[in-house]
Parts: structure tokens; C-alpha cells; sequence
């Protein structure tokens, strides 16, 4: 007799389009932020960077891709302290449409 498995459920991606004004400042004083605070609320980046297309008129900011175990570990993690201060920051040097 074969026993059921319970499926495991799916990952819950978030993704952003980042504009940058300054990608040297966005990297070397938001991004460590931003990633700390991802990774301390149990949340992955699986991708990022400027895309390339394989197919018409790629995006013309950066992306990230984010995985997380769920749409409310998400919220968790904007609503965050740790989080609200790394975007005081990134605010300053981009627009995030997420």
C-alpha cells in the first residue's frame, strides 16, 4: 500500500523593479540593509540584477526576485524595523515598484 505524502506548499515570489539614481550609493548603503533585513525575516533573493531580454525591450531598472514561505512573511518583513530604516535610505536613491 502506498502511503500519501502531503505536498509541500509553493513558494511565494516578490518581485521588484528598482530605478536607481545612484547605483554606487544604492549598493555600498541600501542593499547591505535591504539583504540583511531579507534574510533575517526568512525570506531568500533567488535573482537580481539589470535583466537582459530574450525578447523585446528589457526593463530599464534592476530586478530582484525574493522568495518567501508566504504572502504574510512578506508583509512581516516590510512592516519590519529593520527594514523601515534600510528603505529610509534606498528611498533616497531609487524608485521601487514592487
Amino acid at each position: 500500500m502506498k502511503g500519501l505524502h502531503a505536498q509541500a506548499k509553493p513558494p511565494v515570489y516578490y518581485v521588484a523593479e528598482i530605478d536607481t539614481s545612484n547605483l554606487d550609493a544604492y549598493m555600498k548603503d541600501y542593499a547591505p540593509l535591504a539583504q540583511a533585513s531579507i534574510k533575517a525575516a526568512g525570506g531568500k533573493i533567488v535573482a537580481g540584477g539589470v535583466p537582459k531580454a530574450v525578447e523585446g525591450d528589457p526593463p530599464k531598472a534592476r530586478v530582484v526576485v525574493q522568495m518567501w514561505e508566504s504572502e504574510e512573511q512578506i508583509q512581516k518583513w516590510r512592516s519590519s524595523a529593520e527594514y523601515k530604516k534600510a528603505r529610509e535610505i534606498g528611498d533616497k536613491l531609487a524608485k521601487f515598484r514592487s
